[in-house]
């Protein structure tokens, strides 16, 4: 009797509670439909009212084919969030993302901050000002002109990579190509910046568990990012019980140390034999040597440096590898122009061997035009990016936004624009880049950001690319092993390409 007592009395003093919440999701739900400034914008119920429709977009891992078939059936505007819209106008890009446009990043990168950091790093910094003053320090460190001067550590990996591809061609055994791009553009970071591969190529194998690292922690990580604010630490703090998310921790954990062990290990080797290497470490270290008190630039932000080109450095570029390769393969007309471009220009003595030079592929007009559409087709980063309205508001894609709320584009949305890229935007087609009005295309290019935020690594990554892919297909022939195979990929933030078999073969009139 006492127990049915305790019950009913508890039942009695929650039932007021329960009242109060059901009465504020009501109010919520009838304002966030009726009377929030986002309320006239079309989208799934749930993401109206619940940032909760997003989050499981984010797991699903396949957002910017959703979001891409949203736009096709409302229009350039949807709500993916009470707080927050997708704009699909292709003129919004230089508005929201171009430089003094007053937009700022959202809480969104957050969650993305090395906790060893002084300062927010390039990617997660939401305050303008500290971005602009922490990019200039190291802005030309990533120049063109600079990381051409470092193309012989580019050399160095990719006589590896066509090594072991010629080793694959040997044993007529399928390779699964978008695991070696990402292997080889994760060696290329290790040489970059730190005058060795970490030795992926070398091991065929995932070292450290760097990769496996990041794949576990970029689903869990990107999801905590759009959640609401006030449920991220409870959900990684969540750590403590859910094996998932320890993991995640772990990997991050990782991540930080091996950023760290590397500078590390650089001091003591120049301690040691007195004299410095010609790589991006280097280049940081001498300026915390000679500039670091003048710019506040200490031991700790050359880490974080380090730690950015881990965290990201090989990400980007294996899946635009992929996609350029992939649909090479899978239009072998368009592959079979490549080939008689590259070789051409080799007989007549255009292209160096047996490395070619970055400043020789940009020079190849087809090349740039089948790499340009690759990235096109698949950009490497396949989620909005979210900024913050100025606080005055501002007029965009011929509406108004009030100050303080979330607009954002996606590069999987804007780079299937019709008006932009022609009625066949939805078709591979590289012919489009010679057309006379490619300039206008290439401003709505949005593979590495834009504005201030372009990604610092682009130049890196263009370099890689506009080498390795040339050099490839004038040594091999590759195919896909399913030619009905279609691109898969999975989306968690970078929008990273599963596995995909391609047969190869050494062609047998290379030099």
């Amino acid at each position: 009797m006492l127990l049915l007592d305790t019950s009913s009395s508890l039942g009695d003093r929650m039932l007021p509670i329960v009242g109060v919440i059901g009465l504020y999701w009501i109010l919520w739900i009838i304002y966030a439909r009726t009377l929030h400034p986002y309320a006239k914008y079309p989208g799934p119920f749930l993401a109206s009212i619940s940032r909760s429709w997003i989050v499981m977009e984010v797991i699903r891992g396949q957002s910017h084919k959703t979001q891409a078939e949203l736009h096709k059936k409302h229009g350039p505007v949807i709500r993916i969030a009470p707080n927050e819209v997708a704009i699909s106008d292709p003129a919004s890009v230089k508005e929201i993302y171009g430089i003094n446009s007053g937009f700022s990043k959202t809480d969104f990168y957050t969650p993305w901050r090395p906790s060893f950091a002084r300062f927010p790093d390039h990617f997660t910094s939401t305050d303008e000002i500290i971005h602009k003053e922490r990019r200039r320090i190291v802005n030309s460190i990533y120049s063109m002109s600079s990381i051409v001067k470092f193309e012989h550590f580019i050399d160095v990996c990719t006589e590896l990579f066509m090594t072991r591809m010629g080793e694959f061609a040997q044993q007529q055994e399928p390779v699964n190509l978008a695991t070696w791009v990402q292997w080889y553009a994760f060696d290329v970071i290790g040489e970059l910046y730190f005058s060795s591969m970490f030795g992926f190529m070398r091991g065929r194998c995932d070292v450290r568990n760097y990769i496996a690292s990041l794949d576990t922690l970029l689903p869990v990580l990107c999801s905590a990012s759009v959640m609401p604010a006030y449920a991220r630490t409870p959900f990684l703090a969540s750590g403590v019980l859910l094996s998932s998310v320890r993991k995640v921790l772990k990997a991050l954990t990782n991540i930080e140390q091996a950023s760290a062990t590397c500078v590390r290990e650089r001091l003591q080797s120049r301690s040691d034999e007195d004299h410095s290497r010609a790589d991006i470490l280097n280049k940081l270290l001498e300026i915390h040597k000679h500039k670091g008190g003048q710019q506040d630039f200490m031991m700790t932000d050359v880490q974080t440096e380090a730690y950015g080109g881990l965290f990201a450095g090989s990400d980007t570029t294996a899946a635009a590898l992929s996609s350029i390769l992939y649909y090479l393969m899978k239009n072998r007309n368009v592959y079979e122009k490549l080939l008689k471009e590259i070789d051409r220009a080799t007989a007549a003595g255009r292209l160096s061997y047996p490395r070619i030079k970055y400043a020789e592929a940009m020079q190849l007009p087809y090349l740039v035009a089948c790499c340009k559409e690759g990235m096109r087709m698949h950009p490497s980063v396949g989620l909005t990016l979210p900024r913050v309205v100025p606080p005055g508001g501002c007029q965009i894609a011929g509406k108004w936004f009030p100050g303080g709320l979330r607009v954002g584009i996606n590069a999987a949305v804007i780079h299937f624009d019709k008006t932009i890229f022609g009625e066949d935007a939805e078709t591979y087609n590289p012919d489009r880049w010679l057309r006379e009005d490619a300039a206008q295309m290439e401003r709505h290019m949005f593979q590495f950001g834009g504005g201030t935020r372009t990604c610092l690594g682009k130049n890196i990554s263009l370099c890689e690319i506009h080498k390795l892919v040339p050099e490839l297909v004038r040594l091999y022939e590759i195919r896909l092993a399913d030619p009905e195979e279609g691109f898969r990929s999975m989306n968690h933030w970078f929008n990273k390409p599963l596995p995909m078999s391609v047969r190869i073969r050494k062609r047998d009139n290379t030099v």
